[in-house]
């Protein structure tokens, strides 16, 4: 029978994540305390005890190889155990509590109405949500599950996708009859997400040359790239429900039609995702929730 690998400090661990995570000795000794020599000395010791290196070392630099990205995974999966674990035992009794951090835009269109149907199945559950647009720090920001918009590839953490949000190309009457053909786009201003580059693939599924970098306007959220396109400052991606209301009132129009996004490859169209870290789904609250969440058709309107 073959023997365990001996296991290297778990200070070192401890120290080597902190330092993927800010990718420099500088930034993880400022959150640990402790000096960058300090850390030098810690990443040193797992080194000897792995037998290779982790890092190519540029002057202060430092560049992760192929096994410290591959050793980051797994210790980070094991750290959030850990953190899972004493959670559990120093919380016992009061693991009806769920902390659920979504999409403002997927809590405000979505989530809300529905919270109810969910507050029947679990009466006692105590359910706590927060909104943010950057995927959570599930143990800093002590959330156990998030609702997530982008494209998924968040492989250290269970991911279930639950709804394609497919965009429209969007603007206001005027804008509108300036765009005669999809190359028209070329000389009016586009509207962003800080999140994504959204236009570049729309572009080429149109057969637009892609487009010098520009200075436009870019947005981090999905209700304020709706304003921008009704105020008339661009050509905006509006999500499908948003282009539905504006379109049926006339403030805006879709010159190429609503079907542009849904027609590109699935991989090309941002979705919201269930996204948690793997231990969560041990606990009987949050795995209900999940359940939950799983097996609503989002795409259906609430009746």
């Amino acid at each position: 029978m073959d023997r365990p690998p001996r296991l290297p400090p778990l200070n070192a661990l401890r120290v080597f994540q902190t330092v993927m995570r800010h990718r420099s000795f500088r930034g993880a000794a400022d959150e640990l305390s402790v000096t960058p020599q300090a850390v030098s000395q810690q990443i040193k010791l797992l080194e000897d005890t792995l037998g290779l290196a982790l890092f190519a070392r540029k002057g202060r630099a430092i560049d992760p190889n192929e096994q410290a990205i591959l050793l980051a995974h797994y210790i980070q999966a094991g750290f959030d155990e850990f953190a899972e674990g004493i959670r559990r035992v120093s919380k016992l009794g009061q693991r009806n509590r769920i902390n659920v951090n979504a999409s403002p835009y997927f809590a405000t269109r979505f989530l809300l109405d529905r919270l109810s149907q969910f507050r029947a199945l679990m009466p006692g559950a105590d359910l706590r949500l927060t909104t943010m647009v950057d995927l959570p720090d599930f143990v800093a920001d002590d959330v156990d599950v998030a609702i997530q918009w982008g494209f998924g590839g968040w492989s250290h953490h269970d991911q279930t996708l639950l709804l394609r949000d497919i965009k429209v190309i969007c603007c206001t009457p005027a804008l509108a009859a300036h765009l005669h053909a999809p190359d028209d786009l070329r000389n009016q201003p586009l509207l962003h997400s800080v999140l994504a580059d959204l236009w570049a693939p729309v572009l080429a599924h149109l057969g637009v040359s892609a487009l010098p970098p520009d200075g436009g306007l870019r947005f981090q959220d999905a209700a304020t790239m709706r304003r921008a396109t009704l105020a008339g400052l661009g050509v905006g991606l509006l999500s499908s429900i948003d282009a539905e209301e504006d379109l049926a009132s006339g403030k805006l129009v879709a010159p190429f039609g609503v079907e542009v996004m849904a027609q590109m490859p699935q991989a090309q169209i941002p979705g919201f995702y269930l996204v948690l870290p793997k231990a969560h789904r041990r606990v009987k609250t949050i795995a209900a929730f999940c359940d939950w969440v799983a097996r609503e058709n989002w795409a259906s309107p609430v009746v």
